[in-house]
């Protein structure tokens, strides 16, 4: 029968070390969806998340000319937290933000598409 006593140092040290890295997994853990949401609710009772953007609200934009300085009346109407303009040819990071609001901008500063992400 093993008891604390018969175990190694090294055995010791290893479960030590096992037992730490479960630990910080744990902590990295990320929380549910219901805590990304707001209190109230959709007409269908859903809860509307607090982390997305509207582009139906701005839709009027698109074929608009683009101005630098219309961009935060589109970010208040949309309700996004970020707002990123991507022109032909920029690069642009992959990752997906629900919170972000894109606007396409073709190569005669027209605004070609609003998406979220």
């Amino acid at each position: 029968m093993n008891t604390w006593r018969s175990i190694s140092g090294f055995q010791y040290v290893k479960l030590l070390a096992a037992s730490g890295g479960i630990i910080l997994l744990s902590a990295c853990a990320t929380g549910s969806d219901a805590a990304r949401t707001s209190g109230s609710g959709d007409q269908n009772g859903q809860p509307i998340p607090m982390d997305s953007c509207d582009t139906a609200s701005i839709r009027y934009a698109i074929g608009e000319a683009f101005d630098e300085a219309n961009v935060s009346q589109l970010q208040s109407e949309s309700q996004s937290r970020q707002v990123r303009v991507l022109r032909p040819g920029d690069v642009a990071t992959m990752d997906h933000r629900p919170d972000r609001l894109n606007i396409h901008v073709d190569s005669n500063e027209t605004v070609e598409a609003l998406r979220c992400g």
